[in-house]
């Protein structure tokens, strides 16, 4: 019998490795994909990986995309590590474009630079009330947090449609479902002349030092370690279960909805349905792929920004089919997780019948 036993002491090494490891194995499972496809890999491979690189606007999108899906990465790793699973910041996400949404939406004529700060602001406080439910039913009911988060992103799909088929629809807008265009003062300042790349990409990047700070200088993060690594042993040391899952999933609905508000009133300029592109699940796959270290994660942050440019690029020009793409992003996780399986745990051979 063949049995996974948990190394005495991890390689720092091996697990730095294990992403450029994983992102080299997904490369070459999908190459036997591509290749049956009848694609060819070098033009695949070129545009999903380099082209994203290659030019000063291609790069722009790439910082872009970065800001939300580093703002939720973050915000998910602190609970992650604690053993909080919120699976739901895609649903914190469009709740926190709703938010933010609603003053454009409300107060078309006003003018000052408030008005954004206070849709980030807004935007943020959406998605942590959007948290509150799912926090509450694993406090008080034990209700599994995976579920109810997940169905919850459901749920505000579907109130984002009513929204935009209905009270928030613009009269103007040939009956297309979306809100009135923003007002300018409705805008994030662009950060770098020329492109689309605004100023919620430095608010991702104080995100991630603040969640530096916490998670590997504070107290708090200690907890939230301890609660992962060996939750008996953190309620023996007295560090409250319930506190650590409030603060998880309302970190994480915070950084979601704050990310939904950069998106409306940045990139996008109105709410429409397709606010909703997956940045929540996809970052997921950022934050473990990081390995849920604040540092790990703005690296991880950059390639999956770079694969959703990739992957554009590569339906054009390569004639790529997006369930490929999403396949790419999905094995990437998969082989990350075999190799850091092998990073914390050893392979044993056994004998006699297991007990």
């Amino acid at each position: 019998m063949i049995r996974l036993v948990r190394r005495d002491r991890a390689s720092r090494r091996m697990a730095v490795a294990a992403p450029l490891l994983a992102l080299l194995a997904a490369i070459l499972s999908n190459l036997i994909l591509f290749v049956a496809m009848g694609k060819d890999p070098a033009a695949v491979f070129y545009a999903l990986l380099l082209e994203p690189f290659m030019t000063w606007s291609g790069f722009s999108e790439v910082l872009l995309k970065t800001g939300p899906l580093l703002l939720i990465a973050q915000g998910l790793a602190i609970g992650f590590r604690a053993k909080v699973f919120n699976i739901g910041a895609e649903g914190q996400f469009i709740l926190g474009a709703i938010f933010a949404s609603a003053i454009p939406v409300y107060f078309p004529q006003a003018t000052g630079g408030w008005i954004w700060p206070a849709m980030l602001f807004m935007g943020a406080i959406g998605g942590a009330l959007w948290a509150i439910v799912p926090a509450f039913w694993r406090v008080r009911l034990n209700a599994n947090e995976i579920l109810v988060t997940l169905m919850m992103s459901l749920i505000a799909v579907q109130l984002l449609n009513y929204l935009l088929l209905g009270p928030w629809k613009d009269p103007a807008g040939f009956n297309f479902p979306q809100s009135v265009m923003f007002q300018y003062d409705a805008m994030i300042p662009i950060l770098l002349p020329g492109t689309r790349v605004n100023v919620s990409l430095l608010l991702a990047f104080v995100a991630a030092m603040l969640a530096w700070v916490y998670m590997q200088r504070s107290f708090g993060g200690y907890q939230f370690l301890v609660g992962g690594l060996a939750p008996k042993a953190a309620t023996y040391a007295g560090f409250s279960q319930s506190r650590a899952i409030w603060l998880s999933l309302l970190i994480g609905g915070f950084a979601a909805g704050l990310a939904g508000a950069a998106e409306v009133a940045g990139p996008i300029g109105q709410l429409q349905r397709s606010i909703s592109t997956g940045y929540g699940y996809a970052a997921i796959i950022v934050a473990y792929l990081g390995g849920l270290h604040p540092v790990g994660i703005v690296a991880s942050s950059l390639l999956m920004a770079a694969l959703y440019i990739g992957g554009d690029n590569a339906m054009v020009s390569a004639d790529l089919p997006v369930a490929a793409v999403r396949v790419f992003q999905g094995s990437l996780l998969v082989c990350y997780l075999a190799a850091i399986t092998f990073v914390r745990f050893r392979l044993v051979r056994t004998r006699g019948a297991p007990t």
